[in-house]
């Protein structure tokens, strides 16, 4: 008997493969480890999990605030009594702690994580620490899976955006609102270096407004490329008037090395990226309807991208490399085929 090959991964070929629908408005999304479940954070104050092959639905209730920030334990800590762990950060400052599998999973740890908005999650390689990040200026360290407060990392002058782990462990990079990118020691809590981000942030004098930041942050599986997403061009703070940006790094070097704009023009802001194991950046974005982008590392301008049926407001790489999952404004995360 012989095995059908796997099809090749196609970006142009990306399809639509299925919906699962919530009633409230989605602002993250991430696949587990195993690749099993999808879940996403919603402005009910719910985490809701899907699982992928026969669509069931769990709610997870336990948040008092919107959810965006999403993040798995999947290492040898974390599976300490065979238990594997999902993060969630809310808009109130608070971090769950619950257990991805089970019929209908209960908070197991609850911590005050910041004062003000959760604003991302990143677990490191090993699964031993938990980086968090808010609008209190600061990123903190936890222990994984005891919850212990190990470090504070201050630094940032504004609200911090997202933060993200190198894949070697030893570095973890935070971004602001204000397009600050921050290296840090993680053994010794000090800030190395910083990346220049700020064509992802604009201060609108007729509003008296800050608009932009790193709104998803993401490395190659290698570690030599980062990518910061966001908006540029911003005329009107308000309203989010502006264009999607993806400015993509030599973290080696910590110098741009290219900036992934839409071919077609387009208002609104990319709300998340991936980089493909093969190479090439993945992107969506909301603001007047939805998009997904393809890019190749080496060229500014897309070389496909589709039309989506809502505004996107996240986007995650499946384990298997060819699905693509998305939270939409409508209440509903889709998975997209690349093949």
């Amino acid at each position: 008997m012989t095995t059908a090959p796997t099809p090749k991964i196609d970006p142009a070929k990306t399809h639509l493969l299925k919906e699962y629908k919530h009633d409230s408005p989605l602002l993250g999304c991430r696949f587990d480890p195993s690749g099993q479940f999808v879940f996403a954070g919603a402005q009910d104050n719910n985490v809701v999990r899907w699982h992928l092959d026969s669509g069931k639905k769990v709610v997870l209730t336990g948040h008092k605030s919107w959810i965006r920030a999403l993040a798995f334990a999947a290492g040898p800590h974390a599976e300490r009594g065979d238990q594997k762990l999902l993060f969630s950060g809310d808009y109130v400052g608070r971090i769950l702690a619950w257990p991805v599998d089970g019929d209908q999973p209960r908070p197991i740890r609850i911590l005050e994580g910041h004062r003000g908005w959760v604003r991302a999650l990143a677990v490191s390689p090993d699964g031993a620490l938990l980086a968090s990040c808010g609008n209190d200026h600061l990123v903190k360290l936890w222990s994984i899976p005891g919850g212990e407060l190990i470090r504070e990392l201050a630094g940032h002058a504004c609200h911090v955006y997202n933060v993200a782990f190198h894949p070697d462990g030893k570095r973890l990079i935070s971004a602001d609102l204000k397009g600050i990118v921050k290296v840090w020691d993680v053994a010794k809590g000090e800030a190395e270096r910083e990346l220049d981000a700020k064509i992802l942030y604009k201060y609108d004098p007729s509003f008296r407004a800050d608009h932009g930041g790193v709104r998803s942050m993401t490395f190659s599986a290698d570690g030599s490329l980062l990518a910061c997403a966001g908006i540029t061009n911003v005329s009107n703070a308000f309203a989010g008037v502006g264009n999607p940006l993806i400015v993509l790094f030599d973290y080696k070097s910590g110098k741009v090395k290219q900036q992934l704009r839409p071919k077609t023009p387009f208002q609104g802001t990319a709300w998340g990226v991936v980089i493909h194991p093969e190479g090439f950046i993945a992107g969506v974005g909301g603001g007047n309807g939805g998009m997904l982008w393809f890019w190749k590392a080496d060229n500014a301008q897309d070389f496909f991208n589709l039309r989506l049926p809502n505004n996107a407001r996240d986007l995650d790489l499946h384990p298997d490399g060819r699905r693509l999952a998305m939270a939409f404004f409508d209440g509903a995360v889709r998975t997209y085929d690349m093949g």
